[in-house]
């Protein structure tokens, strides 16, 4: 069941699931965050990684190349046309062993031709978010800062799951920072 704004409210306030947390919908000269009816708008942190193809190198999963990004730290963002950043969550989440989450990009940047893809965060999962932002548009798009960037959506199980991510001591476990694909 999806839950509702009482309910992560709740679960940020009394279980530090998400950390910091913005009880309402900031929205003024921004790209809106925080509490929603049913779910919760994370912010982009200001640190980037923008892929670059300068080194001609492959992406691949197995022996990804640090090198195939620049790191910079800004408000704002230029994601180069038809190419990606990686960034990471200003939020810290904590997700209970009954629940799993769902990224969804936000329309006023989809409406931009910019996608964000965040895969669910699993039972017990911890930490700050990864995330992977397209820029499908043959022109540079930006990214601000500090404000809304996708949108969670919590599901709740009618029971725990038999084994979490923290049981399975998943990869990703408590990240810090931007952190790059590992085996």
């Amino acid at each position: 069941m999806i839950k509702s704004d009482r309910w992560i409210r709740k679960m940020a306030l009394e279980h530090e699931m998400i950390n910091p947390f913005s009880e309402k919908q900031v929205r003024e000269g921004v790209v809106s965050y925080g509490l929603s009816s049913y779910g919760y708008d994370l912010r982009v942190a200001d640190e980037f990684k923008i892929f670059t193809n300068v080194n001609s190198t492959i992406v691949d999963p197995k022996k990804f190349d640090e090198k195939s990004f620049v790191t910079i730290r800004t408000d704002i963002c230029i994601v180069p046309p038809n190419s990606f950043a990686l960034a990471r969550s200003v939020e810290y989440f904590k997700i209970p062993r009954d629940v799993l989450t769902i990224c969804v990009g936000k329309s006023t940047y989809a409406r931009c031709g910019i996608i964000v893809n965040v895969t669910p965060f699993e039972p017990e999962w911890e930490g700050f978010v990864t995330l992977e932002i397209s820029n499908t548009t043959p022109l540079p798009a930006r990214i601000y800062a500090n404000e809304g960037l996708c949108q969670i959506l919590f599901f709740q199980s009618d029971e725990v799951c038999e084994t979490s991510y923290a049981d399975r001591k998943g990869k990703y476990q408590a990240q810090k920072g931007i952190v790059l694909p590992k085996l």
